[in-house]
């Protein structure tokens, strides 16, 4: 399957750019530097995330981080009357402004870390947020700012949110601690193969294991058991995707000793079997 870095030009003194598009124009995998507020009105098909793959409908809102790969594939029998995608690019320069920083706008801080895998919205008002994405079009200025603030609002709001893809870099709120939770991303992944305990991740940060866990689960969402092992199957779905490797050969590099558990924890967690993990992605 073809991968493409695209370059996305965000016109000269704004932050923003909202485009609408064919499926015709996601026919290879793709990534930009940009964030993503993807609004397919209608149609079914498949998408690709990073390393996840999942069925839309209808209505289908997800928010995308930079240089995520991923791809929108219609069925066969919709090619023929495609509909557009409504889509909203934000500069990485607006995301990371002292504007976005202050502490009142921590829940659109909070939305654009958890974009870094993919966020997919569902219950969600459609004709408000056509109405939100169609207004900043059509604005400019200081009511273009007003009114990208207010559809952040409106996302950070809807209740039904599920994270896509298993991203391989931090799965944390990029604002908080940084530094120290990633000293730790650093030792899982330059041990991936190898037994990795709680006992010597906490040791990295000076903290007993009880301290740890709850530093690790407040700053991140999640336990560090939770987090090891998603990094273990992100690994096993890169090599399943990317390479020829025998399953058996990447259980063993994603630091599973058995393949019968490797087995259970990807289907557990990518709702697929390896093979046919490998086989869809394809």
């Amino acid at each position: 399957m073809e991968f493409q870095f695209k370059t996305i030009d965000i016109p000269q003194g704004k932050s923003f750019w909202v485009q609408k598009q064919k499926y015709s124009e996601f026919s290879v995998i793709i990534a930009h530097k940009h964030y993503q507020l993807s609004l397919i009105p209608s149609g079914r098909g498949k998408r690709i995330v990073g390393n996840n793959i999942s069925s839309f409908e209808n209505c289908d809102l997800i928010l995308l981080g930079p240089n995520l790969p991923h791809r929108f594939e219609i069925h066969e029998n919709e090619i023929a009357n495609a509909p557009e995608c409504l889509a909203l690019y934000l500069s990485l320069g607006f995301v990371q402004s002292s504007l976005v920083q202050i502490p009142e706008f921590e829940p659109i801080r909070d939305l654009f870390g958890k974009a870094q895998s993919g966020i997919v919205f569902r219950g969600f008002d459609v004709k408000t947020i056509t109405s939100q994405i169609g207004l900043l079009d059509r604005s400019s200025g200081i009511e273009s700012m007003i009114a990208l603030f207010g559809l952040l609002k409106t996302l950070t709001e809807i209740e039904e949110q599920e994270i896509l893809s298993l991203a391989p870099g931090l799965p944390v709120s990029l604002y908080k601690d940084l530094d120290q939770v990633k000293k730790v991303y650093d030792y899982v992944s330059r041990n991936i193969q190898k037994t990795i305990t709680l006992e010597t991740a906490s040791e990295i940060l000076h903290m007993a294991p009880e301290s740890f866990c709850r530093y690790f689960k407040k700053r991140t969402g999640k336990t560090f058991i939770q987090y090891l092992k998603e990094i273990r199957i992100s690994v096993a779905s890169q090599m399943l995707s990317q390479t020829e490797k025998p399953i058996s050969q990447i259980c063993i590099e994603s630091g599973y000793n058995n393949l019968a558990n490797f087995n259970f924890y990807f289907k557990k967690t990518m709702k697929l079997t390896p093979s046919e993990y490998r086989k869809n992605f394809r």
